[in-house]
């Protein structure tokens, strides 16, 4: 018999079921697969409807209810003691890429599902109640652009521009979404969250690299991306010396140096990259009339992301000028920086600690439905790590137990928020 002198027996700190989250992705991957190991399950195919009548079966299964709204947005709602309270919610997405990984997006829902199922295991009634989202084309890979379903309800987008995006077939998102049986009714628009969580792999290498189990993001990457033309005058790579030649190559490669030095002087978070390169007419002896290539760049400070494109567009103006080069620059896309709800990092953070993972505060270099949900509700993300940094990859990977880590750290973080 234990004495008043002895120490009381430590008791285990409240986590999810880590098998039980498991085997629930590995369920959802088996729908929509690829051909190498990942997902292929697009917004509004006949795979994502799969995927989703599946999550609606467990999550009714776990006593929520279901409803949908506009953009077919599912929300999953676990009644609380005051009912009428602002819930608290986690969420992400289902669809994938192409050649997509079995947990991006797909492991915010599931992680979500998973409190909602260890709440239910242990008689656990919080007093807000708790929504699990599955926000719709969150990848854009079939309906540009990405984020749809979020973005709409953020009001970043109109109802009837996105029922109007066709995918490259000619079919409408709108016809798409009620084909699949999922165009609902319940407005795509604003309502009140005490708080908002999206679960996440990084999606990129530096939890993994720095032994760290959490990353408690505090806020998303700014970004733009341009479209960047160069024209010269074509002529015969032989006969035409260097010096009477419009080569937009002469200007391109300093320009693309200056762009990745721009990166490096507003390191460590600032990112320049270039994905494609077109030169025109595109022969081996002939001296280009054009040079194309995007440019993406982002950096976590809106201030600083926006001195970093004067800065490219003025270096590059003067090059182009230097060589007799044209110049153009064209904006094909913004995504501002956008800073997470203070008192939730907290929370995720003080999860994370009084569980006994090691963690960091990260930036998110790659943008998430949270991006649109920030401009409504409280918002956070917990990020755990992805093997080699791989995402967007049918070689996208996660360990079982960084996994439930995360899902438990977002279980402790939404009691926190859901009894407050």
């Amino acid at each position: 018999m234990r004495d008043r002198h002895t120490p009381p027996l430590a008791v285990p700190p409240l986590t999810i079921d880590g098998d039980r989250l498991w085997s629930s992705l590995m369920a959802m991957a088996r729908i929509g697969p690829g051909v190498a190991g990942g997902c292929n399950r697009q917004a509004l195919t006949d795979a994502d409807r799969e995927g989703r009548d599946l999550f609606v079966s467990w999550a009714r299964e776990a006593g929520c209810r279901v409803s949908i709204d506009q953009m077919g947005n599912i929300f999953a709602r676990r009644p609380g003691r005051d009912d009428e309270a602002a819930p608290v919610l986690a969420g992400s997405h289902l669809d994938t890429q192409p050649t997509g990984g079995r947990f991006d997006g797909v492991y915010g829902v599931l992680a979500g599902l998973e409190v909602v199922r260890s709440l239910n295991d242990r008689g656990i009634q919080t007093l807000r109640p708790i929504e699990v989202a599955c926000w719709t084309n969150e990848e854009g890979a079939r309906f540009a652009p990405a984020m749809l379903g979020s973005g709409v309800v953020s009001g970043t987008y109109d109802l009837e521009f996105a029922y109007a995006r066709q995918d490259k077939s000619g079919r409408s998102f709108k016809d798409e979404l009620a084909r699949i049986g999922y165009l609902g009714d319940t407005p795509a628009a604003p309502r009140e969250f005490a708080a908002m969580f999206e679960a996440h792999i990084e999606q990129g290498p530096i939890l993994e690299h720095e032994g760290n189990t959490i990353g408690v993001v505090t806020g998303i990457q700014g970004a733009y991306w341009f479209d960047v033309t160069l024209d010269g005058q074509s002529c015969h790579a032989g006969p035409t010396p260097m010096a009477l030649r419009r080569d937009p190559w002469r200007a391109a490669a300093p320009i693309i140096a200056e762009g990745f030095a721009i990166a490096e002087r507003n390191g460590p978070d600032g990112r320049f990259t270039i994905g494609d390169m077109k030169a025109e007419p595109g022969s081996r002896n002939t001296v280009p009339h054009r040079v194309t290539f995007p440019i993406d760049m982002r950096h976590p400070d809106m201030a600083r992301l926006d001195a970093m494109v004067a800065a490219f567009r003025g270096f590059a103006e003067a090059r182009s000028s230097d060589h007799r080069i044209g110049f153009a620059m064209e904006q094909v896309w913004r995504m501002p920086a956008t800073a997470f709800d203070a008192r939730l990092i907290d929370l995720i953070e003080e999860s994370a600690e009084q569980l006994g993972y090691r963690h960091r505060r990260i930036v998110s270099g790659a943008g998430h439905d949270s991006l649109h949900t920030a401009q409504f509700a409280p918002t956070a993300m917990i990020f755990v790590p992805c093997a080699g940094g791989l995402s967007h990859n049918e070689a996208e990977d996660a360990t079982p137990a960084d996994l439930a880590a995360g899902a438990s750290v977002l279980l402790h973080a939404m009691l926190k928020a859901a009894d407050a």
